[in-house]
């Protein structure tokens, strides 16, 4: 027993101490954002007369997006931005209905005097990466946009972006997201919460301090040229916004973040659909890492630039940590008095500091620096700890896959054109039901709320706030999973 009791302690301190790096590491980007963002001196680019404005092509590609293509495509048709030097492309692999959508949505582009091209292909090979490089191909414009099919273009936003390219080695201007349906539940408001964090603090931090950050996929701005010489949009990872970036970067490509110019989109409003797009966004970063790790040290870029993308392209590993975390946890709370391990509680304060508090810290910080009622807003934050430990079975499943390189298709997560409280997604097609990490959920949610009842028992009373977390988390996804698998 005491051997056992000392190789569970010494797993569980080990995981403590890898989630309290990736802890710190989060107070560093916050280190960055006020020494760098906060105090930023970046002039803006001379405006362009309208006689200098370059060709853009913008790509807008859809799969099977039946609600929501119309809505992009015609925000498309608003753009300020002469036409003669605009072309649109419609990069439009459906197998469904939406084909009929894009269609008539291109008629109407066209009448109003752009010129549109429709591309369809039939095999979709390279999913989103084939049909942004089949686009690329048939172009000759200096720019492309890229827009997902639930976003909607500001019309002022190319008018925004491409002054910026009158420096010569800006390859991709990026934009932030903005939500059109943020209050629809709780949680689209801690969807929000999450993002904010990323592209209000990690964008700025790392794009002003002269790390690499990446395109988005969508709401930005390549250089051809860059998209090119950096090789391409290549479909071997599920994340090939990601990829492209580093490889450009690495190219020797500037990239620019405009965190004030704001492009709305819509978030996963059932908990299957987010599961799948953190799914997608979780293996693809893994994958990238695997594939660029040896390229990013072995290239000319500064040391801090190398370490900053060590921890970008690795932080989904946390959530292998998470699931390791949650099955340790209730082990050494009962295991702990057969040991003399002295420290083991003074250990677990630091650990929260670095991560739990670290993670209160930093969303508070981003609301802070977005929103006037940002105090009232803080009421969603300790949701994102129990979306964050809730989710790590969905998302170490992810890590797992691409671990072991095994290819998974590019999954596309379902929208349904909700912008508003009255709007209602139950019963629309495109429903995802991949219930494959319910199982494992349901059993640790038991584990957890046994282990909660057991403590109580034995009168461990320091140890049951640390331990709710968990019992939130894993109940809190439980639930919603459950609650929506209901048509």
């Amino acid at each position: 027993m005491e051997l056992l009791s000392q190789i569970t302690i010494a797993l569980y301190l080990g995981v403590l101490a890898i989630l309290s790096v990736y802890g710190l590491h989060r107070y560093y980007i916050l280190y960055l954002f006020y020494r760098y963002y906060k105090r930023r001196n970046r002039p803006e680019p001379p405006p362009l007369a309208r006689e200098d404005y370059p060709s853009v092509t913008i790509q807008l590609p859809i799969f099977n997006e039946y609600y929501v293509a119309a809505r992009v495509i015609d925000s498309a048709g608003d753009l300020d931005y002469p036409k003669d030097r605009l072309t649109i492309q419609i990069l439009d692999d459906s197998t469904d209905n939406t084909q009929e959508i894009t269609k008539e949505a291109a008629v109407r582009l066209r009448e109003k005097g752009f010129k549109v091209e429709y591309i369809h292909r039939a095999d979709r090979v390279g999913f989103k990466a084939g049909a942004l490089k089949a686009g690329v191909e048939k172009t000759t414009d200096e720019l492309v946009a890229v827009f997902d099919a639930d976003f909607i273009i500001p019309s002022n936003f190319l008018t925004r972006v491409v002054p910026h390219f009158q420096n010569d080695r800006v390859g991709m201007v990026q934009s932030r997201w903005g939500y059109l349906n943020r209050n629809y539940s709780l949680l689209t408001r801690v969807e929000a919460i999450l993002l904010d964090g990323h592209f209000i603090l990690e964008h700025t931090a790392r794009n002003f301090s002269g790390r690499f950050f990446n395109f988005n996929g969508t709401g930005g701005v390549f250089r051809r040229r860059a998209i090119i010489e950096a090789g391409g949009w290549e479909g071997d990872t599920l994340t090939e916004d990601l990829d492209l970036s580093y490889r450009a970067q690495m190219a020797g490509w500037k990239f620019v973040y405009l965190p004030d110019l704001v492009c709305k989109s819509e978030l996963p409003v059932d908990i299957y659909g987010f599961k799948t797009q953190q799914h997608r966004w979780t293996k693809g970063s893994i994958q990238v890492g695997r594939k660029l790790f040896g390229r990013i040290w072995r290239s000319e870029s500064p040391l801090r630039v190398k370490i900053e993308a060590t921890f970008h392209l690795t932080a989904n590993l946390c959530y292998l940590m998470i699931v390791l975390l949650s099955l340790l946890l209730p082990l050494s709370l009962l295991l702990r008095h057969h040991i003399m391990m002295g420290g083991i509680e003074a250990w677990e304060v630091v650990v929260f500091l670095f991560t739990t508090t670290s993670v209160f810290v930093f969303y508070t910080v981003s609301q802070k620096e977005l929103y006037a009622d940002w105090l009232w807003r803080l009421k969603d934050i300790p949701f994102i700890l129990a979306l964050g430990i809730g989710m790590c079975i969905n998302n170490a499943w992810a890590v797992t896959e691409a671990l072991l390189s095994k290819d998974t298709p590019f999954v596309r997560t379902a929208k349904y054109r909700i912008e508003s409280l009255k709007d209602n997604w139950r019963g629309k097609i495109y429903r995802s039901m991949n219930r494959r990490s319910l199982l494992v959920e349901c059993i640790l949610a038991i584990y957890m709320v046994a282990t909660f009842f057991v403590l109580i028992k034995v009168k461990n009373w320091g140890a049951l706030p640390y331990l709710l977390l968990f019992v939130s988390g894993y109940l809190y996804i439980l639930g919603l999973s459950i609650l929506h698998s209901r048509r």
